[in-house]
C-alpha cells in the first residue's frame, strides 16, 4: 500500500499531474460558478447549494482523466481538446439558455429551426463577459507555450488514468446518493432538466440525456410497420360503440378541460371542523347538466401530472419507468388537439410554469397544440408565487384575455398548480383551518384544497358572465393523488377507517371526473372508469367517431364500456375485483376474493397486462407513425413555435384575435 502511495504521489507531483490538477480545479471552479450565474435552477437549502458545487468535481476528473491514456506530448494535446470540449459545452448551454430558457438536448441538435431562430438573435445573445469561458483555457495555453509547465515526453504509467477516473467516479456515485436522498427517483422520473442539472451538474446532464436519447432510439429503430397490426387488431376489437343519446351532444361546442392538481375524490363533500372543504366543486354535483363520475381513477405512475396530461391527450398508457413526456416528446402522436384540428379547432395550454418542465414546450409540439402559454406569458408577481408557478386565482385571472383571443370553437386546457405537495401558504391567503392529524403534509393539504376550490368558482363566474358557459363543454379531471401511501396513518384519522392495502392502494386512487354539456342531463354516475377513457368519451361527445383511431380506452357513457380500470403496476380495479400487490379483494367489501371468483380475477390480470404491454409498444415503438386514419392530418413539429404566444400580450388587449 504505501508503494503504491509513494507511486501516486509521483505521477500528481509530476509535470503533467501539476498541469492536470490545475485543469481539474479550473474547470470545476469555473463550472460551479456558471452554473449558480447563467442558469435559474431554483437551488434552496444548504443540501442543494453543496451539491451544485459538488457536482463538476467527478465529471472533471472523470473526462479529463482520459488524458492520462495518451503518451508524451498527446497527453497535453488530449486534456487541452477535452479542456476546450467541456468549456464549449458549457458555453453552447449557456448561450442557448439565454434565448429558451432550457438546456440542449440531443433531439434539439436535429431540430433546425431552433439554429435558425438562435442565429437571427446571436449578436444579442452574446455577453460582455462572454470570453471569460474560455479565459481559463487561455490560461493553461499559455502556461504550455512559455513552458511554464514543461512537457514530459516521457512514459506515465497509464494505471494513472484509471485512478483518476476511479476517484471520479466515486464522487459522481457520492453525488448521485446525495441527490437521490434530497430527490427520489431523480433519473427514473425524468423531472425537469433544470432538476438533473441543479443536483448532478451540467456535464452528468449531457451524458444521461445522451444515453436517455440514445436508448428511445434504439427501440424506435427496431420497430417497423408489421409491429402495429396487432395492436390495430386488439383496439378495433375492443372499440366501444358510442351511445346515440349522447353522440355529438356537445357537437360545435367549445372544450374546456381543468386539470386539477392533486385533488382526490374522498374530498368531495368532505367536511372538516363542520365547513365543506371544497364547497363549489360540491356544488357541480348537483348541477343539472353536469356529469359527475365518484368511481374514477387516476392511472398514473412516475410521471404523475406528466402521465395523466399524455394518457388524457392519447387513449394510451404512460411508461411504467420514466415519463413519456421527457423520453418521448418527439413522437408522433394522434392527439386530442390535433384530431379536433380536423373539426376546426384551435387549441392552447394555460400553465403558470415554465415550458421546459416536463417537456411540455416540446412534446405539446408532437400533440398538434397550436399555443402555450406558459410562466412567460403570465404576470409572475412574488408574492403571488406557489412552489411550483403563479397560485391559481391569479392565474386564472391572466389567463382570461388569452383565452377570449381564441378563435371558436377552441379545446383549452388549464393545469394550475397551487394545490401541489407541499401544499404550502402563506396563512393570509387561507380560508379554513388545517387539520389536526400532526402530520403537516397532510394537514395543510386541505387549505390549499379550499383556496383551489375558491378559484374554480371564480374563473366559473367568469364563464357564466361572458357566456362561454353556456356554449362549452367542460371536463375537470384530478390528475393523480396528492397524499401518498407514506401518509396512511394520518389518514386513517382523516378518514376516521383503518387504511388497508386495499383501501390504500385501490380507493384512495380515485379523483374527481366532471363532464358538462349544455342541454345534457347530469347526475352522479358509479361507472367504473379511468383517465385511459377521457378522449374517447370527449370525442364521441362532440360527434367524432373514433374506431379508426388507436385507442385503450372507452366512451364512458357507452353500453359497451370496458369497467376494468388497470393501473400502470399492473394492478386493476373493477366493480367486482380489485387487484393490489398480487392480492385479489372484494371490490364491494374490500375483503379478500372468494376462492371460486380467483380464476376470473386472473383472466382479468392477464389482459391488463396484455393491454399495458400492446400501448408500450406503441409509444416505445413510436408505431403511430405507421398508422394513418383516413380523416386525420400528421402533425408537423416544424410548424409550432410557442415563443410567439408570451408576446402577444399587447394585440390581445387592443382586442385581436391570435391564430397559429
Amino acid at each position: 500500500m504505501k508503494k503504491l502511495n509513494e507511486k501516486f504521489y509521483e505521477r500528481i507531483s509530476s509535470q503533467f499531474g501539476i498541469f492536470f490538477l490545475a485543469a481539474v480545479f479550473m474547470l470545476w471552479l469555473k463550472t460551479y460558478l456558471v452554473q449558480v450565474t447563467q442558469f435559474d435552477l431554483g437551488v434552496q437549502g444548504i443540501l442543494q447549494q453543496f451539491l451544485l458545487l459538488f457536482n463538476p468535481l467527478g465529471s472533471a476528473l472523470i473526462v479529463l482523466g482520459l488524458a492520462w491514456l495518451f503518451k508524451g506530448r498527446g497527453r497535453y494535446t488530449a486534456l487541452m481538446v477535452l479542456y476546450f470540449f467541456l468549456s464549449f459545452l458549457l458555453f453552447a448551454n449557456a448561450m442557448y439558455y439565454r434565448f429558451f430558457n432550457d438546456f440542449i438536448t440531443l433531439p434539439t441538435l436535429f431540430q433546425t429551426q431552433n439554429f435558425g431562430d438562435v442565429s437571427g438573435s446571436i449578436v444579442t445573445l452574446l455577453k460582455p463577459y462572454d470570453f471569460l469561458f474560455f479565459v481559463d483555457f487561455a490560461v493553461l495555453l499559455v502556461l504550455l507555450l512559455t513552458k511554464r509547465i514543461k512537457v514530459e515526453k516521457g512514459v506515465l504509467k497509464r494505471r494513472a488514468a484509471f485512478s483518476f477516473i476511479g476517484i471520479g467516479l466515486a464522487v459522481s456515485g457520492l453525488n448521485l446518493a446525495l441527490a437521490e436522498s434530497d430527490r427520489p427517483q431523480l433519473l427514473t422520473r425524468g423531472f425537469d432538466r433544470n432538476y438533473i442539472v441543479k443536483y448532478l451538474g451540467m456535464y452528468n446532464y449531457t451524458v444521461y440525456d445522451a444515453v436517455q436519447s440514445t436508448r428511445a432510439s434504439a427501440q424506435r429503430v427496431l420497430a417497423d410497420s408489421n409491429d402495429i397490426t396487432e395492436v390495430v387488431n386488439y383496439t378495433s376489437s375492443n372499440h366501444a360503440e358510442a351511445d346515440p343519446e349522447y353522440f355529438g351532444k356537445a357537437e360545435g361546442m367549445n372544450v374546456i378541460l381543468i386539470h386539477l392538481e392533486s385533488i382526490q375524490e374522498f374530498l368531495i363533500d368532505y367536511e372538516l371542523h363542520g365547513e365543506e372543504v371544497t364547497p363549489f366543486l360540491n356544488s357541480l354535483t348537483e348541477d343539472k347538466n353536469m356529469m359527475y363520475f365518484d368511481n374514477f381513477f387516476h392511472q398514473t405512475a412516475q410521471g404523475k401530472t406528466a402521465d395523466a396530461e399524455f394518457i388524457l391527450s392519447n387513449s394510451l398508457y404512460g411508461l411504467p419507468q420514466g415519463s413519456a413526456f421527457t423520453m418521448k416528446g418527439t413522437n408522433t402522436y394522434q392527439a386530442a388537439p390535433a384530431i379536433l384540428e380536423q373539426e376546426g379547432y384551435t387549441s392552447a395550454v394555460f400553465h403558470p410554469n415554465t415550458g421546459s418542465f416536463w417537456n411540455r414546450n416540446e412534446i405539446y409540439k408532437s400533440f398538434g397544440y397550436d399555443h402555450f402559454f406558459d410562466a412567460s406569458s403570465y404576470e409572475m408577481d412574488p408574492e403571488q408565487l406557489a412552489d411550483y408557478g403563479l397560485m391559481d386565482k391569479p392565474f386564472f385571472e391572466q389567463s382570461i384575455p388569452y383565452l377570449e383571443s381564441l378563435p371558436e370553437p377552441f379545446y383549452a386546457k388549464f393545469i394550475s398548480v397551487t394545490h401541489h405537495y407541499p401544499f404550502s401558504m402563506d396563512e393570509d391567503e387561507t380560508t379554513i383551518e388545517p387539520h389536526t392529524t400532526g402530520d403537516q403534509s397532510v394537514d395543510d393539504y386541505f387549505q390549499t384544497a379550499r383556496y383551489a376550490d375558491e378559484a374554480l368558482k371564480q374563473f366559473f363566474d367568469y364563464l357564466k358572465e361572458s357566456g362561454l358557459y353556456d356554449n362549452s363543454m367542460i371536463i375537470m379531471y384530478g390528475d393523480h393523488y396528492g397524499i401518498s401511501q407514506n401518509h396512511d396513518a394520518a389518514m386513517e384519522q382523516v378518514l376516521e377507517k383503518e387504511v388497508t392495502p386495499f383501501v390504500s392502494k385501490a380507493e384512495l386512487q380515485r379523483v374527481p371526473f366532471y363532464i358538462r354539456v349544455p342541454g345534457m342531463e347530469g347526475g352522479i354516475r358509479h361507472t367504473y372508469g379511468g383517465q385511459i377513457d377521457i378522449l374517447p368519451t370527449i370525442l364521441h361527445l362532440l360527434g367524432k367517431e373514433t374506431k379508426d383511431y388507436i385507442h385503450f380506452g372507452t366512451d364512458l357513457l357507452s353500453a359497451d364500456h370496458n369497467e376494468v380500470v388497470p393501473f400502470r403496476n399492473g394492478d386493476f380495479v373493477s366493480p367486482e375485483v380489485t387487484a393490489v400487490d398480487g392480492d385479489y379483494y372484494d371490490s364491494e367489501t374490500g375483503l379478500p376474493l372468494e376462492e371460486d371468483k380467483l380464476n376470473e380475477a386472473k383472466r382479468y390480470h392477464e389482459a391488463v397486462q396484455y393491454k399495458l404491454e400492446l400501448s408500450d409498444r406503441i409509444v416505445n415503438g413510436d408505431l403511430l407513425r405507421f398508422h394513418s386514419p383516413d380523416d386525420f392530418e400528421p402533425v408537423d413539429r416544424s410548424d409550432y413555435d410557442y415563443s410567439l404566444d408570451a408576446s402577444r400580450l399587447d394585440d390581445i388587449s387592443n382586442g385581436a384575435r391570435i391564430n397559429r
